[in-house]
C-alpha cells in the first residue's frame, strides 16, 4: 500500500478552506447536541465528501482503519461474516443467496432483500466491494442490516452475529445433465487464478466440453489477478490498456501458459460485474474469444491505488484508467453483452454451489435465463463437430 507525502497545508488554499474551518468551529461552539460532535467522524465524512466531488462515486473511496483490515482479510480469502452473497441488481446492493447453516440464513435474511444500511450507515451508493467489507467482520461480533423486502410495508432491521464462513474466490459444478462446467469467480482475491486453474483442470478431468465463466456480481479485486485469470483463456495479445493521469498509455500483455486457451467459452455478466471483472470480460470480448451474455456491467473502469493514511485508514484513489484491448472506454459506460438477457426482477442467478443435487429436469426449469442462454450458445459452438 502506497503512502502519501507528509501532511501539510497546500499553498494558496487558506482562503478556500476558511469557510470549512469556520463551520468546524461553529459546530463545536453552537451545535445543540454536543454529544454528536465527534471530530474523528466529522473528519472521515469530510474526506468522503471530498472524494465524492471527483465524480468517481462508487469507486474512489475512503476506508476507515476497520475497513482496511476487512479489505486485506478479504483479499487473502480469510472470510468471517454472515454467509451471504451480495450482488447489484437494478444498481442496488441485493442479497443473491444465503448459505446453508449460515448466520444470515438463521437470522432470516432472504434472497432478493435490498441492502439499505449497514450498522446505521446508508450503503446504496457505495462500491459493492466496500459494502461486502462492511458486512464482513470478526466472528462473534454483530452487524445490523436494514433491508427492503418485497411485500413488506416497512424496511426490516436484522441483527446478525457473524461467524467463520469459508467462501473461496472460485467455485464450479458440472451443469446437471450437461457436459459443460459452470465456473463462478466471486472476486479477484490473491488466490483467484490459483483456484481457477485447479477448477479448470478438474473440469477437464471430468470431460467437460466447455465452460460457462460466471462473473455476475463480481465486484473485482486485484488487477494482477485479472491479468492472470484472463490469460488462462487467451493465447496472446493484450488484456487491457492502462492510461495514467497524464494520458500516457501502456498495453498490459497476456501471460503465457493458459490452461484453457482452446476450451469452448461463454461469459456471464451483469450490473454487479465491476473493476477487475470488467477487465476480464472486455478482453475476451475484444479478442472474440467468447460471447458475453447478460446485462451491461457496472462501469468502474479505473484502477485503484490504495494510499495509507496516518490514522491507519486509506484512500482508494483512481490513479489510472483502463481501456479494453481495442481501446474502448469502460468508465461510466460498462461492458455491453453480445447477447442481452435480463432476469426478471425477483429472479436469482444460479451459482455452482446451488446446483448440487439439482436434477436435469429441475435445472431446465431454472429462472436463470442468462445461464440457460449461455448453455444454448455453448451447445451451438459444437455443432458440426
Amino acid at each position: 500500500m502506497a503512502t502519501p507525502g507528509a501532511s501539510h497545508e497546500p499553498p494558496g488554499v487558506a482562503k478556500t478552506f476558511a469557510p470549512y474551518w469556520e463551520t468546524w468551529d461553529l459546530v463545536h461552539e453552537h451545535y445543540v447536541d454536543q454529544t454528536a460532535v465527534d471530530p474523528t467522524r466529522m473528519t472521515r465524512f469530510s474526506i468522503e465528501g471530498m472524494l465524492d466531488s471527483l465524480g468517481d462515486v462508487g469507486h474512489t473511496a475512503y476506508l476507515s482503519p476497520e475497513d482496511v483490515a476487512r479489505m486485506e482479510s478479504g483479499l487473502k480469502g480469510e472470510m468471517e461474516g454472515i454467509g451471504a452473497r451480495i450482488t447489484v441488481r437494478n444498481r442496488m446492493p441485493t442479497i443473491l443467496m444465503t448459505m446453508p447453516d449460515s448466520p444470515a440464513r438463521k437470522a432470516g435474511l432472504k434472497p432478493g432483500d435490498i441492502l439499505l444500511e449497514v450498522d446505521g450507515q446508508p450503503v446504496a451508493r457505495e462500491p459493492l466491494q466496500q459494502i461486502v467489507e462492511k458486512v464482513r467482520g470478526q466472528a462473534g461480533t454483530d452487524v445490523t442490516i436494514r433491508v427492503h423486502r418485497e411485500g413488506a410495508a416497512e424496511p426490516l432491521q436484522i441483527t446478525i452475529t457473524r461467524g467463520k464462513v469459508e467462501v473461496p474466490d472460485v467455485s464450479w459444478h458440472m451443469l446437471p445433465g450437461e457436459p459443460f462446467a459452470h465456473i463462478a469467480i466471486e472476486s479477484f482475491g490473491d488466490k483467484a487464478d490459483e483456484q481457477l486453474r485447479a477448477k479448470l483442470k478438474d473440469a477437464q478431468a471430468a470431460a467437460a466440453k466447455g465452460v460457462i465463466l460466471d462473473l455476475r456480481g463480481n465486484p473485482g479485486g486485484l488487477k494482477d489477478q485479472a491479468v492472470f485469470v484472463t490469460s488462462e483463456f487467451l493465447k496472446d495479445g493484450d488484456v487491457f490498456i492502462d492510461q495514467d493521469e497524464h494520458g500516457k498509455r501502456k498495453a498490459v500483455p497476456v501471460k503465457t501458459g493458459g490452461v484453457a486457451q482452446d476450451t469452448r467459452l461463454v461469459v456471464l455478466i451483469d450490473g454487479g460485474t465491476a473493476s477487475a471483472a470488467e477487465i476480464c470480460a472486455g478482453a475476451v470480448q475484444d479478442h472474440e474469444r467468447a460471447k458475453l451474455v447478460g446485462t451491461t456491467t457496472f462501469g468502474t473502469g479505473t484502477v485503484l491505488q490504495p494510499f495509507e493514511l496516518s490514522d491507519g485508514g486509506a484512500v482508494l484513489l483512481a490513479t489510472s484508467e483502463w481501456f479494453t484491448p481495442k481501446g474502448r472506454q469502460i468508465w461510466h459506460k460498462g461492458i455491453s453483452p453480445d447477447v442481452e438477457v435480463v432476469l426478471p426482477e425477483q429472479a436469482s442467478g444460479l451459482l455452482p454451489e446451488m446446483e448440487e443435487g439439482l436434477d436435469p429436469a429441475a435445472f431446465k426449469k431454472t429462472e436463470d435465463a442468462q445461464l440457460l442462454k449461455a448453455l444454448e450458445i455453448l451447445k451451438g459452438q459444437g455443432e458440426g463437430e
